[in-house]
């Protein structure tokens, strides 16, 4: 399930996490369609912003960029105590 409607994509699966070929065969899907968004010129995120699973796509969403992003991240939330472990948190934090 998911709505595109108003321009986001998301994607709910629903998968019995217990069950490895369900799991891979959903997170195949889910990178297939986070591939086609930045072929396109598209985003792999929205108005929820990135959560855990959408971070593999980070670096190739924003490139360069990104190191830019976790360094103001670092000066503003410095504990990371806003949206801890999110987007642009450094690896580790």
């Amino acid at each position: 399930m998911g709505h595109v409607g108003d321009g986001n994509f998301h994607v709910i699966m629903m998968v019995d996490t217990a069950v490895a070929h369900e799991v891979s065969r959903a997170e195949k899907v889910i990178d297939g369609i986070a591939s086609h968004a930045l072929s396109v010129g598209g985003t792999t995120t929205a108005e929820h912003g990135v959560g855990i699973r959408k971070q593999r796509y980070m670096e190739r969403e924003h490139g360069d960029s990104l190191q830019w992003m976790r360094a103001i991240k670092q000066v503003l939330d410095p504990k990371h105590l806003l949206n801890p472990g999110k987007l642009v948190d450094p690896p580790g934090a």
